[in-house]
């Protein structure tokens, strides 16, 4: 009895250890190993670029495949590192007219290996159209009495998980066509570090400048994986308004 016992216990921890080491962080990615195998290791063998990615055709344990990160310098036989990368199936990138079967985008590469998770941004992928982070002082918004600052939604954002709200800002960053959606981040010159900046999904087309009026509820501590986290995103967002550009 004692045996069986005891046998028991050692399958439970057995258990426990292999839960352990899936816990997954808030971000979304499994806590990495410190050693530098936490990074994958490719060899570039191509290179095309866009206006806002660098596109790379490379191997990765004699395995081929096409990465997608934001615009930077990479040449043909470098050897580079990354993290943590996110899937796209049937990915249609419309500034270089290409479709690709799978492509997988990159929030950083680097030259040499390290053991730390790179910080994700605010946006899914990491590649830009415009600014990437603009200071809330720089984005100045006329708005009506009674009209919502980006301010109010952040300091209330469970309300607006619940009701659908308009909310007018400055567009400063775009990534089309990502998961087939538009990624808009606004500004309207209110908020503090952290929460001045309000990401939208929408079908709407827009560009880094417009002023826009956005209408939508909230989805809070949105988790899309390969350690895209968000604490506030507004999905599917209904463009109500556009106007001139302000930045």
């Amino acid at each position: 009895m004692m045996r069986m016992k005891m046998t028991k216990i050692l399958m439970i921890l057995a258990v426990a250890g292999m839960f352990l080491s899936c816990v997954r962080n808030k971000n979304g990615a499994s806590a990495p190993a410190q050693s530098e195998s936490a990074f994958n290791m490719i060899k570039v063998s191509e290179v095309i670029q866009g206006g806002s990615y660098t596109y790379i055709s490379a191997t990765e344990n004699g395995i081929a495949k096409w990465i997608a990160v934001a615009k930077q310098e990479v040449n043909p036989g470098e050897v580079l590192y990354y993290y943590d990368a996110l899937p796209m199936e049937n990915f249609h990138s419309k500034e270089i007219d290409r479709t690709f079967d799978v492509i997988y985008f990159v929030n950083k590469i680097t030259k040499t290996p390290g053991t730390e998770q790179p910080a994700m941004g605010s946006a899914m992928p990491q590649s830009h159209q415009g600014k990437v982070a603009v200071s809330d002082a720089e984005v100045e918004i006329e708005k009506e009495e009674g009209d919502l600052s980006i301010a109010d939604v952040f300091a209330n954002k469970a309300d607006y998980s619940n009701k659908e709200f308009e909310i007018k800002g400055a567009v400063v960053k775009v990534n089309e066509q990502v998961m087939g959606k538009n990624w808009v981040h606004i500004q309207d010159g209110t908020g503090a570090v952290g929460n001045f900046d309000l990401t939208i999904t929408t079908q709407a087309d827009v560009k880094v400048g417009d002023v826009v009026t956005f209408k939508g509820k909230l989805t809070l501590e949105k988790d899309f994986g390969a350690g895209y986290f968000y604490d506030v995103i507004m999905e599917d967002g209904t463009l109500v308004q556009k106007e001139g550009t302000q930045i």
